[in-house]
């Protein structure tokens, strides 16, 4: 189905595997196309209750495929960057900021992961470098083997975070912590990681799967998806608010609307019954009418 990425349903967890163990499942954007295209796939389908992504191999992802060598950010003149819309470069040499191959796939994928109907648990098997770092920032919990390393390595290229880390990092690990890790570029431990509050937890590589599929299967067997749905984004987006009334506001609605769903009595009774729950509603067809509350928007310069 895919050439970089492997889509593997098993009892309503979704595992999406980087998978070019050969260059250490470095990024391109065949891969940023694929995983698009998988997360799409994955809000469509109610037979997938939460997200695992992982890396073939021993790495997660070192980050972007270098073998363009020194036109490797080059994107104006990388034919692979056009997306069939032509080069941002104006005759006259100035560049037309607003145009559609500005866009940075890393951010590209980070936003598609940001809008995920589904939970999502990273499962760092190795090495996440840059853009394999990053793309980790929208997921819901990262969890990592002991042998994995890290590093926001953008001051060593010669460029800036990419992926909208400089939204996601300091609201995952705070500024001070952003600023030092990125500023630097030096790669860093599990430990690390773990100590500043980038990763859940650490484990010998061999246990890693198993225990992301036992944290996606809590969700998947317990809990309702379309409560799961709009528990994300209700925390994601609302990092952006600016006060508690306006999630009060938005609780209220969400509350009042599930409150009047089969799901909802279904988690009652499934609890007085000492029963598990299956739950009728479903993401595909039962959104309650509050969703979307908020207005996406179109890339803009």
């Amino acid at each position: 189905m895919y050439e970089t990425i492997g889509y593997d349903i098993d009892a309503r967890v979704l595992t999406i595997t980087l998978n070019r163990p050969e260059r250490l499942n470095a990024f391109t954007t065949t891969m940023c196309e694929e995983l698009i295209h998988a997360f799409d796939c994955a809000d469509a389908d109610d037979d997938v209750a939460a997200i695992i992504v992982t890396g073939a191999g021993r790495a997660f992802c070192a980050g972007a495929d270098l073998s363009a060598g020194s036109a490797t950010f080059d994107y104006a003149n990388r034919p692979d960057r056009q997306n069939g819309e032509g080069s941002p470069v104006r005759a006259d040499g100035s560049v037309d900021y607003a145009h559609p191959s500005i866009r940075d796939n890393g951010g590209r994928v980070s936003m598609r992961i940001y809008q995920s109907l589904k939970p999502v648990i990273g499962v760092i098997n190795g090495p996440a470098i840059g853009i394999g770092v990053t793309m980790t920032l929208p997921m819901d919990v990262r969890i990592a083997a002991d042998t994995a390393r890290f590093g926001f390595v953008f001051s060593r290229r010669g460029i800036v975070p990419e992926a909208a880390s400089s939204w996601f990092l300091p609201r995952v690990v705070g500024i001070s912590r952003a600023l030092e890790w990125c500023t630097s570029g030096r790669i860093f431990s599990a430990e690390e990681a773990k100590e500043g509050g980038l990763i859940r937890s650490i484990h010998p590589a061999e246990d890693l799967l198993g225990i992301g599929q036992a944290m996606a299967r809590e969700i998947a067997d317990n809990a309702a998806p379309v409560s799961v749905a709009l528990t994300r984004q209700m925390m994601w987006r609302g990092l952006s608010q600016a006060t508690p009334m306006e999630a009060h506001r938005l609780d209220s609605k969400l509350i009042y609307a599930r409150g009047r769903a089969a799901d909802a009595k279904e988690g009652v009774t499934a609890f007085l019954e000492k029963r598990p729950p299956h739950y009728p509603n479903t993401v595909g067809n039962d959104m309650p009418e509050p969703y979307p509350w908020w207005e996406e928007q179109s890339f803009t310069a």
